[in-house]
């Protein structure tokens, strides 16, 4: 009798989903979206590294790493730990704050509006007064803290941590294109952020970025060629060229300099630009996000003379969001039965995310433009594009077969048993005795207890294509989450809230 339920139950879904009806669940309101906002950003606070503010809001939290980059004789204390280890991985870290950033400079209004405003400043610049660390000189960029394979051997809470934290860096002689093209996209895309509150460090920042540009450009190479020690983490697969693009516009947006514009010009296609045909957008794939924002040039009458090449940017950005929509005739998104888009099953919500904020972002130029999006399989309008965006964070939140919310603390029932060392531990406040390294596996990693602190806003990998979701610490292709899986849901939500409310779209700040 279970069974046939279960094959009932399935049955159903996949009839619903055939028939483009949405499942029987409530909308979500103004107020819910404003909490998913507030949980999001809230999640960053976990994952600092470093010496803790006073007005550290996750208290089961306290001080670490706080002897990072001493042994090379430089200043490392600081940013985040990038999912639910204890090492500071760059790369990703930086495409974080990117996208972080990227939510404010298009949705800072609505942040206003849900009173979020200044948290999300303050998530962006905790990464930014960290990479600013990271580039002491021009041509030098500390890439990590700590090494994943002695840190993975253990459990420990970043207070006890007793790995490796030995630090790496890219220079003229290991170069690193990819890492420092992202870095200077995170120090530009800040510095728009934070040109009206704080001009001083705005320029600060945009400095920084420039030196970033010009190293990467100049010593040309990809990263993990020169760090083995990031090789079986966050390699560059799809190397440096997205980087430097994508690098180039953020400058060229950040400084309204022909320089960088014509840079993403003149490389468009030795670079790949507009050759690749993308459907996923990641932290180590650009390029959809590079398209999505040469295409928005092309409002601007001052790019007319660049007009060929935008449109064949915008030709490749609009293959993207067309098969998140399922309207190419070749080279869809899948999905899972529930409409999930699925592109892997390892942290598969990352790229669900991020689609999700380019749809919306994309929907909200499309309208405000008065274009609509022709698809190979049909003509759509904004507000379809926009419904897309928005049903991938219903799921996200609860809309789904589990009926589960798979950002951490938001509605009911979410996951308990999420893979974090910080979470799965007793907090350091709480339990002072030293937890050793694998202490805390014997003790914490395999108990089936939920985790005794709640990892607030963190956005789990997410069901497998079956929307099929185990909550086990073990199970880590599903439990653990990311920081650049939560960076575009800030904007997302903040969109959403505001869209509950009023039917007009805001310009960006």
């Amino acid at each position: 009798m279970k069974d046939n339920s279960r094959n009932w139950s399935l049955a159903f879904i996949l009839f619903n989903f055939a028939m483009n009806l949405p499942f029987a669940f409530s909308e979500f309101t103004s107020k819910q979206y404003g909490d998913a906002l507030s949980k999001s950003l809230l999640y960053f606070e976990a994952q600092r590294s470093g010496h803790l503010p006073h007005n550290q809001r996750v208290s089961w939290r306290y001080h670490s790493g706080l002897l990072d980059g001493l042994d090379q004789g430089v200043d490392l204390v600081g940013g985040y730990y990038d999912a639910g280890d204890n090492v500071k991985f760059g790369f990703p870290m930086a495409f974080t704050v990117t996208m972080l950033s990227w939510g404010v400079v298009e949705y800072g209004r609505e942040m206003m509006a849900a009173g979020e405003y200044d948290h999300a400043l303050e998530a962006i610049k905790w990464g930014t007064d960290y990479f600013i660390k990271t580039h002491p000189q021009p041509n030098v960029l500390w890439a990590q803290v700590g090494d994943g394979n002695t840190d993975h051997y253990c459990w420990q809470r970043p207070e006890d941590m007793t790995t490796s934290r030995q630090a790496y860096k890219v220079d003229e002689s290991n170069p690193g294109s990819d890492i420092a093209g992202e870095t200077a996209a995170a120090m530009a895309a800040a510095s728009l952020v934070f040109r009206t509150t704080n001009p001083t460090y705005s320029n600060m920042l945009l400095d920084h970025a420039q030196q970033l540009f010009e190293f990467g450009d100049k010593y040309r190479g990809k990263y993990d060629d020169r760090l083995k020690e990031v090789e079986g983490y966050y390699p560059s697969w799809s190397g440096y060229k997205d980087e430097l693009l994508w690098s180039s516009l953020w400058l060229y947006k950040a400084t309204n300099k022909d320089y960088y514009l014509d840079y993403a010009i003149n490389n468009a296609v030795s670079f790949g630009g507009v050759t690749w045909a993308i459907n996923e957008f990641s932290w180590d794939i650009k390029y959809a996000g590079v398209q999505v924002i040469a295409s928005m040039l092309l409002r601007e009458e001052k790019n007319g003379k660049h007009k060929q090449m935008l449109e064949q940017y915008r030709s490749k950005a609009e293959h993207y969001i067309c098969g998140c929509l399922n309207k190419n005739k070749l080279n869809n998104v899948k999905r899972t039965p529930g409409g999930l888009l699925y592109t892997r099953r390892w942290n598969n919500m990352q790229y669900v995310s991020n689609a999700a904020f380019l749809l919306t972002v994309y929907s909200d130029y499309l309208q405000t433009t008065g274009q609509t999006l022709k698809c190979p399989q049909g003509e759509v309008e904004p507000q379809e594009i926009f419904s897309q965006a928005k049903s991938q964070a219903d799921y996200i939140l609860g809309t789904n077969p589990m009926g589960l919310s798979y950002l951490v603390g938001f509605g009911p029932k979410y996951p308990l048993r999420v893979h974090h060392r910080g979470a799965a531990t007793p907090s350091y406040k709480e339990w002072v005795e030293f937890i050793g390294c694998t202490e805390g596996y014997n003790k914490w990693y395999g108990h089936p207890n939920p985790n005794p602190n709640l990892l607030t806003g963190a956005l789990v990998g997410g069901p497998n294509g079956e929307d099929e979701f185990i909550d086990k610490r073990s199970n880590y292709a599903q439990t653990e989450a990311c920081t650049y899986n939560s960076a575009p849901l800030v904007g997302l939500f903040a969109r959403l809230h505001s869209s509950m409310n009023y039917s007009t779209n805001y310009a960006s700040i």
